[in-house]
C-alpha cells in the first residue's frame, strides 16, 4: 500500500492515486483545489472557519486547504439554528453546502505552493455535547488524528488491500472522519463520497466495486435484512461498527451472513478510538492506550490521541482484566446516545424548561422496540391552563416544535408524560431508573389520594385529577373533562378499598353533574354508606360548587 503521511498529503501530486469516483477525483485535482482554497483563504485573512459538508472529498479538499492556510476548522455537529448563534462569534466564516453560506466552488484562486503540513500548529475543533448540559467544543492538532490513522492502518491495513470505503456515518464527527476520510486519504484507499444511511444504498454502492470495506453504525447493521445479496455482500473486507452498542443478536446475525464478526470501535469525541473488539471478545485497548479507573470505576484513558500529559476522565464504568482487556459496565453520566447520536439530557431539559408552560422536566430513554426518548412534565399555571383549553396533542406538538430549535428530530421525546409533580426520594433526588419505569408505565386512570378522613363511618378524601389521566384523550382531545362514568367508578372504587361494600352492582339512583372536573384539578369525594338500603352516596366538590352526587345501588354477591 503507498502510505502518505498525513502532514504529507498536499506536498506531492500524485495523478495516479484515486481519491473518490461518482465523480471522480484523483490525488491531483484533490491538491490543487486544496491549494486554491488555501489562497482563497489566506487573501480574505480568514484564521477560523465552521465546516459542514455532506460531501467526504469535499470535506477532505477543505481540511486540507484549511490547513495549508493556517486556518483552524471547527466540524458543527449540525447546522441548527442554535448550533450556528453558539458557535458563530468562534469562526470567521461558514462554509457548507447551504444558501447563503460559503462555498467551496466560490475559492478558484491561483494555488498556494506544496508544503508540509505542521503537526502541531494545524487545528480541528469538533463539537459534542458535555456532562453539564452544554455544548463541548474538542480541540485536537494533526498530530493527534495522524497518530490515530497510522495506528489504524497498523492494525487492518493488510486486510483492507484496496478496498473502496463506504460509510452510513456523518463525516462530522471522529469516527466518521477517520474512518471514511482521514485514514483512507493516507492510505490510497478510494472513499464513496456520500453518506449512505439505508441498507439497500449501502448494498448498491458495494456492487460497484470488487474490494470494499463498511464504515457503519449499529442503527443502520440492525436494520440489514433477509431482503439483501447476502452471498455477494459475503466480499466485504471488513465491518466496522462504532458510535453506539451493537446489540449482539444483530453481530451475531452479520457473522452467520458474512463469515465475519463486525469489528466494534469504542471510542469518543474527546479521546479518539481507545479499543476495539469483535464477538464476544472483550474490548482491546488501541497500541500505546493506558488505561487506569477512579474511585467510582470509571475509565481514566491516557493516549496519543490526547495532548501530551493529559488524562481523559470517561463517564464509562469497566472491569478491567489482567491482561489489560476490559468490559464495559455502563455510562455514569446522563449522556445517552440514540442512533449513534449523542444527546444530553439536561441541555434538553433545560430548553423544555424555557418554555412558559413548563416547570420542570426530566428525561430519559424509552427501551421499546426502538429507542428513544421520553419526558417527565411538570407544568405551569400556564400549561396546564392550555392543556384544559386546547388539549394534550396540541400542548405536546408546540413543546416539540419549541424543542426542535435545540435539537435534531432524532432527540425530539416520543413519550409524554405530565405529573403534579416530579416524584422526589428522601434526598430531593430523582434516579434515572425512576424516570424510565414512570416513562414505561401506562398513563394513569386512577386518582392521586392526598388525604383521607373517617367520621362516624363516612369518608371524606381530598382528590387530585392526573394532568395525563388516560381518559382525558377521548373525553375530549381538545377540551378534557372527567367522564361521569369514570367518576362513578372511582367512588364504587374507593369505597369498596374503604368501607367493605357489598360486591354486585346493582344500579344508579339521581346522577347529577353540575360542574366539569379537568386536568390537574383537586376534588374532595365525600363517601357514605346505608347498609339497610344498599345504597352509597357519593358528592364530588371543588372549593365553590358541587361537581356531581348520586347513589350507587349494591347487593351482596350471592343475592
Amino acid at each position: 500500500m503507498n502510505w502518505t503521511k498525513l502532514e504529507h498529503l498536499l506536498l506531492k501530486a500524485q495523478p495516479e492515486r484515486a481519491v473518490t469516483d461518482g465523480p471522480a477525483l484523483n490525488h491531483t485535482r484533490l491538491c490543487e483545489q486544496a491549494l486554491s482554497l488555501a489562497a482563497g483563504l489566506q487573501a480574505q485573512s480568514v484564521q477560523r472557519i465552521a465546516v459542514h459538508l455532506e460531501d467526504a472529498a469535499d470535506l477532505a479538499i477543505t481540511l486540507l486547504g484549511a490547513w495549508r492556510a493556517g486556518v483552524s476548522v471547527l466540524l458543527p455537529a449540525d447546522l441548527q439554528a442554535q448550533t450556528r448563534q453558539r458557535w458563530s462569534g468562534e469562526v470567521d466564516l461558514w462554509l457548507t453546502d447551504q444558501v447563503g453560506d460559503a462555498h467551496l466552488s466560490d475559492y478558484r484562486h491561483s494555488p498556494l505552493s506544496a508544503a508540509t503540513l505542521d503537526l502541531d500548529r494545524c487545528q480541528l475543533s469538533l463539537c459534542t455535547s458535555g456532562s453539564s448540559g452544554e455544548p463541548k467544543r474538542i480541540d485536537k492538532n494533526l498530530r493527534q488524528l495522524a497518530n490515530e490513522v497510522e495506528a489504524l492502518e497498523h492494525l487492518w491495513g493488510a486486510d483492507l488491500g484496496q478496498a473502496c470505503i463506504i460509510g452510513s456515518v456523518a463525516t462530522q464527527h471522529i469516527y466518521g472522519l477517520l474512518f471514511r476520510v482521514l485514514w483512507p486519504l493516507c492510505a490510497g484507499r478510494s472513499f464513496v463520497r456520500k453518506q449512505l444511511a439505508f441498507p439497500e444504498d449501502l448494498q448498491r454502492a458495494s456492487r460497484e466495486h470488487s474490494a470494499f470495506a463498511w464504515v457503519a453504525s449499529p442503527a443502520l447493521l440492525k436494520r440489514m435484512g433477509d431482503n439483501l445479496d447476502w452471498p455477494a455482500l459475503s466480499a466485504v473486507r471488513r465491518v466496522f461498527s462504532s458510535g453506539g452498542a451493537l446489540p449482539a443478536e444483530a453481530a451475531q446475525s452479520l457473522h452467520e451472513r458474512l463469515n465475519q464478526w463486525p469489528t466494534e470501535i469504542f471510542g469518543s469525541s474527546e479521546t479518539g478510538g481507545i479499543a476495539w473488539r469483535q464477538g464476544h471478545d472483550l474490548w482491546q485497548p488501541f497500541a500505546d492506550i493506558e488505561l487506569s479507573q477512579d474511585s467510582d470505576g470509571a475509565l481514566l484513558i491516557a493516549s496519543p490521541y490526547l495532548p501530551p500529559g493529559h488524562v481523559e476522565h470517561t463517564a464509562d464504568a469497566a472491569r478491567i482484566t489482567a491482561d489489560g482487556r476490559f468490559e464495559l459496565l455502563g455510562r455514569l453520566d446522563r449522556i445517552v446516545k440514540l442512533e449513534e447520536k449523542r444527546i444530553s439530557l439536561p441541555m434538553l431539559e433545560q430548553a423544555l424548561m424555557d418554555h412558559a408552560w413548563v416547570a420542570e422536566a426530566r428525561l430519559g430513554v424509552v427501551q421499546e422496540n426502538r429507542a428513544s426518548l421520553g419526558v417527565l412534565l411538570v407544568l405551569s399555571e400556564q400549561g396546564l391552563h392550555a392543556l384544559r383549553n386546547q388539549g394534550r396533542r396540541t400542548l405536546t406538538q408546540e413543546l416539540r416544535q419549541h424543542l426542535s430549535q435545540h435539537c435534531e428530530a432524532l432527540a425530539l421525546p416520543r413519550r409524554w408524560r405530565l405529573l403534579r409533580q416530579l416524584p422526589l426520594n428522601a434526598q430531593g433526588k430523582l434516579p434515572q431508573a425512576e424516570v424510565e419505569a414512570l416513562l414505561l408505565a401506562p398513563r394513569p386512570k386512577t386518582p392521586e389520594v392526598l388525604q383521607q378522613v373517617e367520621v362516624d363511618g363516612e369518608w371524606s378524601l381530598q382528590l387530585a385529577v392526573p394532568p395525563d389521566l388516560a381518559y382525558f384523550s377521548g373525553h375530549f382531545p381538545l377540551a378534557p373533562v372527567l367522564p361521569g362514568v369514570v367518576q362513578v367508578e372511582w367512588a364504587l372504587m374507593l369505597g369498596q378499598q374503604l368501607m367493605g361494600l357489598p360486591a354486585k352492582f346493582a344500579g344508579m339512583e339521581v346522577l347529577k353533574f353540575q360542574q366539569l372536573v379537568r386536568p390537574g384539578d383537586e376534588v374532595q369525594l365525600h363517601l357514605r354508606f346505608d347498609p339497610a338500603r344498599g345504597k352509597l352516596y357519593f358528592a364530588y366538590r371543588n372549593e365553590t360548587a358541587t361537581c356531581s352526587s348520586g347513589r350507587i345501588l349494591l347487593e351482596a354477591a350471592n343475592a
